[in-house]
């Protein structure tokens, strides 16, 4: 059988499609932090999950350029998200970007802080794995509605 053959029956009996995965741990998901993120934000972890490659992490983009590619095209929706994300201790931020055209660079926290170079100086000091264990939740505003009361008029 030839080394072609082998490689087409391993893709048959794999039983998934070909490519990458976001390796997501259930840790993650299924921790209060990340049951508090807004939808956009846990759209954008995934985004930057995608970027995973074995040792790169450290260095994943959030940015504007990359992300709109990616179909993210509101500067302000990613800013937003990228915030509650580090906020909320999933994402540790490794370089400070500076404009014109250099981004910033991140680390997930649930995979460890990958040794490259390029890192802010004190990155590997405060990198803290498993971050999003450790967040202080603050409530949204929630859901409640101020009460519906008569107004005073014109005159009061």
């Amino acid at each position: 059988m030839s080394s072609k053959q082998r490689s087409l029956k391993r893709r048959e009996s794999n039983g998934r499609d070909a490519g990458g995965f976001v390796a997501l741990p259930w840790a993650v998901l299924d921790s209060a932090a990340y049951a508090s993120l807004s939808y956009p934000a846990r759209a954008l972890l995934l985004e930057i999950a995608r970027q995973y490659v074995r040792d790169n992490n450290g260095r994943l983009l959030a940015s504007r350029a990359y992300l709109l590619k990616r179909g993210w095209t509101s500067s302000d929706v990613i800013y937003r998200a990228r915030n509650e994300l580090v906020e909320a201790g999933f994402l540790h931020e490794t370089v400070k970007g500076h404009r014109p055209n250099k981004a910033s660079w991140y680390a997930v926290t649930w995979l460890a802080l990958d040794r490259l170079p390029g890192y802010d100086v004190g990155t590997a000091q405060t990198f803290m794995r498993s971050a999003y264990q450790n967040a202080v939740l603050c409530p949204s505003g929630g859901q409640e509605k101020p009460a519906i009361v008569p107004s005073h008029g014109q005159g009061a």
